[in-house]
């Protein structure tokens, strides 16, 4: 099974878990070693097909205690988190051998035609990762910490040159780091809160994108200079960064006002230390006495070190801004005028001293350390990041209802659309307040009205955009507008509708129009509109055929909208880690897109675990730079083709099918909730500690309220990943039925959205598992329910064989052998924690929520935090 997998990756492997096994030999003794390597074997027979293996592990599983179940689970949940380790670490081992920007650098050399130069191309180019809150990610912050420190052992360990003493020291951290990991719990004691998931998302930066942005601008600035004689200006920012952490109060009553400005100042202070590190460095190092006139003007005749003493006075504020904010958030006065303020206080002296380096004849010394520091001050700035702000277009419409029956106006949520335009229209260009002095507002609103004011404080370059969630009407845009301007914000802060649900997708072209035909307001918004677009909740309310196919759709009505108003559109993708949620590998998901969709730039969301595999390493962020960048270059220059109309009857109809095939099942059928929460965790799921948001958004709703994060990740539980493909390929059969096998083959070949939708359909079938999620039933599902399982899995296979015969495959991912290798490494750790996880969700429902004792409830935990690590997603 696993001939052709790189023998240096399973050496690596091996290795590791024989590190644990000694460990685990050392803890608990050799009985206990030799059980969980006997479930190993036993698992990969398992994974094999062996049934009597199979059963063989639920009937020791059935056997052992609490506790020992919760022992295993450990054991597995951590040999898959160090197989992700080696596969990770592999990964960036073999970065060298590629590089997609040189790849498409080398490609344009024969392109005959491009749509626009490279020139316009790198000036156009704009990557703005959006960190967000969702809370996919299972691994613990102190094991993500020694995951990275073993990831750093094990590239010094791969090192040909290390001596044997060096390389016995590296072999005593890593069984030491590893000893750390296993007597660590795995499970956090509590949910983080908002502020601890934006702290994480600053320690993301300070550990890796901090030097990766600098070393990405470089080799980039490097290449094109070398092969085009192109050179990247000074305040070049192809990369920034944006963050939902701590302003997504969409559903999370956690997001509060006093959260966000908590946040806000937190990140100002983390980037305060972070350059304060950087500007101490070059105080060190910038000691020479030669200057340029502007240099000298600035510090003075006299002065003998001119680069020290600009530098010394921006030490002086970095600092005063550290010790501010902490004395701030101790309780202390607010006393902002000794804090750096503007990133132009970052940038200008930086920039005086590269430039007088460069003018004396120092470009060798200025171009060094000084240089990533001064791309550094224009990708972070004094903030760090910029904060997006979330909300409900149901709260904003909330605030008006009150302040309208307030002022005896009637009630602003029965007003026609039109009515709403008017008022907020007339608002909008009044010269008084409309929010009364003497009022007391629901509590629900008042906290909007508080958001509004922290907003209203900050500075431009702190915050993101607001993105307003289910926004459906023109009214929803301006309402936004109105309570900033009643706040007193000072700068037009962009807000973004969200287009979520199918419905929502289909009509944003219609509610856009309307939005850009005020001419007031493409005024305001000095013609750049945001939208954003939902993949998550639109994939969960049709499937992911239909939702891809309005996606897509959306997007390139609304690029022509822009056009032909002369707006500059920038498009923001939600999308999620998961096929599910919209997932596809980053330079896949850009060449998918309508022609068009990136002349605005890319703003796209980074998600939970995603964002360690991406960007967790300096290697693996400069990677995932690289394919986003080639990607967007490639689309700006080479675009994709717009769909035939054929492609188009067809593609719709194949849609429409899916559509109603998926809503038969999940909204129809009246024992869909029923089998759906016996098959899956997913009632379980709440109890696991990941995020700080409800799984929920009203406590007592069902499925339909569910969030699309514990949608996916109870399916991925169970290996029955239905969201991903439920009746999409039922609809490809009719297609084919209907004659349609030539149009189809051509849309495969000369189509990348089309092309994408297939390769997405075949990871999610390497990953889907129907003999696993059979147990499931077996154990979990009622008598009377599971034969709607049973035609569940007879569609997954009927569609795996349907796909295959397309793609004129025998199996899954041929052409993909070393994404199908990786997940064949994880396979025979995977089964034991299946079997494990279906025994104790089985004593769980027999105890009850009362009766749960501690070690179930956490051997369980571990079982589902261990799979989801294992299929390296979540949600």
């Amino acid at each position: 099974m696993q001939k052709g997998i790189d023998d240096s990756l399973l050496e690596t492997v091996r290795y590791l878990g024989t590190e644990l096994g000694q460990i685990i030999q050392q803890h608990l003794g050799d009985e206990w070693l030799e059980k969980i390597e006997t479930v190993r074997k036993q698992g990969r027979k398992s994974y094999s097909g062996e049934k009597q293996a199979t059963e063989s592990l639920q009937k020791l599983f059935s056997e052992m205690s609490d506790q020992s179940l919760l022992t295993v689970g450990r054991a597995f949940s951590q040999f898959l988190n160090l197989a992700n380790l080696a596969e990770q670490e592999h990964t960036v081992a073999n970065l060298n051998e590629q590089d997609p920007v040189a790849d498409f650098l080398s490609k344009i050399k024969s392109v005959e035609h491009c749509e626009m130069s490279l020139e316009e191309a790198i000036e156009k180019l704009s990557i703005e990762l959006v960190l967000t809150a969702h809370p996919t990610e299972v691994t613990r912050r102190t094991l993500i910490y020694k995951y990275s420190r073993l990831a750093e052992c094990l590239s010094e360990l791969h090192n040909e040159s290390l001596s044997d003493a060096n390389r016995a020291q590296v072999e005593r951290r890593i069984a030491e780091l590893i000893s750390q990991a296993w007597h660590t719990d795995e499970i956090r004691a509590a949910r983080p809160t908002p502020v601890d998931e934006a702290q994480w998302g600053f320690s993301v930066i300070e550990n890796s994108l901090w030097q990766a942005v600098p070393d990405f601008i470089r080799k980039l600035n490097d290449q094109l200079k070398n092969e085009f004689d192109i050179e990247l200006p000074l305040n070049s920012t192809p990369i920034r960064f944006g963050s939902w952490m701590g302003g997504d109060r969409d559903g999370n009553p956690f997001v509060t006002s006093k959260v966000t400005e908590e946040v806000l100042l937190l990140a100002r202070k983390r980037a305060a230390v972070l350059f304060l590190d950087d500007i101490s460095t070059l105080y060190v190092e910038l000691s020479m006495a030669q200057c340029d006139e502007q240099l000298r003007e600035k510090v003075g005749a006299d002065e003998r070190e001119p680069y020290r003493a600009i530098l010394g006075q921006l030490k002086s504020k970095l600092q005063a801004t550290v010790e501010g904010i902490e004395a701030y958030l101790e309780g202390d006065s607010y006393k902002e005028n000794s804090w750096i303020q503007k990133q132009e206080e970052l940038i200008e002296p930086l920039e005086l001293c590269y430039q007088s380096l460069v003018n004396c004849g120092m470009r060798g010394i200025a171009n060094g350390q000084l240089l990533d520091s001064v791309r550094r001050a224009h990708c972070f700035g004094v903030n760090l990041l910029k904060l997006d702000i979330r909300q409900d277009s149901d709260r904003h419409d909330q605030v008006f209802s009150e302040i309208t029956r307030y002022l005896g106006l009637g009630d602003y949520s029965n007003w026609s659309e039109q009515d709403k335009q008017a008022f907020l229209l007339r608002e909008l260009a009044s010269k008084r307040p409309l929010i009364p002095r003497v009022w007391e507002p629901s509590a629900e609103v008042q906290e909007v009205l508080d958001t509004c004011k922290v907003v209203a404080k900050q500075s431009e370059q702190a915050l993101g955009i607001y993105i307003i969630s289910m926004a459906r009407a023109p009214s929803d845009v301006l309402e936004v507008h109105l309570l900033l301007q009643e706040s007193g914000i000072k700068w037009p802060m962009p807000v973004a509708p969200l287009f979520e649900t199918l419905d929502d997708l289909n009509n944003a072209f219609d509610s856009m129009s309307r939005l850009l035909d005020i001419e007031w307001y493409r005024g305001f918004i000095k013609n750049h509109q945001y939208v954003m677009i939902g993949y998550s909740d639109s994939a969960k309310d049709a499937g992911a055929l239909a939702a891809g196919w309005a996606q897509y759709q959306a997007q390139e009505a609304l690029v022509e909208l822009a056009q032909k108003h002369q707006v500059e559109l920038t498009l923001f993708h939600g999308r999620g880690g998961t096929i599910g949620r919209g997932g596809l590998p980053a330079h896949g998901a850009i060449l998918s897109q309508p022609p068009g969709s990136c002349l605005g730039g890319l703003r796209v969301t980074e998600q939970g675990e995603t964002i360690r595999y991406k960007f967790g390493t300096e290697p693996l962020a400069q990677r995932s730079f690289g394919l986003y960048a080639s990607a967007i270059l490639e689309a700006l220059m080479l675009p994709p083709p717009a769909p035939k109309d054929q492609w188009r009857d067809v593609m719709t109809e194949m849609a429409n099918d899916a559509r109603d095939n998926y809503r038969a099942v999940v909204r129809h059928d009246e024992n869909f909730v029923a089998y759906f929460r016996s098959a899956t965790p997913e009632l379980e799921l709440s109890k696991l500690p990941l995020g700080s948001r409800p799984s929920k958004r009203k406590p007592n709703g069902g499925v339909e309220s569910l969030r699309a994060i514990p949608w996916i990740f109870a399916w991925a539980q169970n290996r029955l990943v239905l969201p991903a493909w439920l009746g999409v390929m039922k609809a490809f059969k009719v297609s084919l039925e209907n004659g349609n096998e030539p149009t189809i083959k051509e849309m495969m070949k000369e189509w990348p959205f089309f092309a994408s939708r297939l390769s997405m359909l075949e990871m999610v079938f390497m990953k889907a598992n129907p003999q696993m999620a059979a147990i499931y039933d077996e154990v979990l599902v009622p008598e009377e329910l599971k034969y709607f399982g049973q035609n569940l899995r007879d569609e997954l296979m009927e569609s795996q064989a349907l796909l295959l015969q397309i793609l004129e495959q025998k199996e899954v991912m041929e052409k993909d052998p070393s994404g199908k290798e990786s997940m064949q490494i994880r396979a025979n750790y995977l089964e034991p924690l299946h079997l494990m996880q279906v025994e104790l969700l089985k004593r769980a429902r027999e105890a009850g929520d009362e009766t749960l004792n501690h070690n179930l409830e956490r051997a369980l935990m571990v079982s589902i935090a261990g799979v989801a690590t294992g299929l390296r997603n979540t949600g």
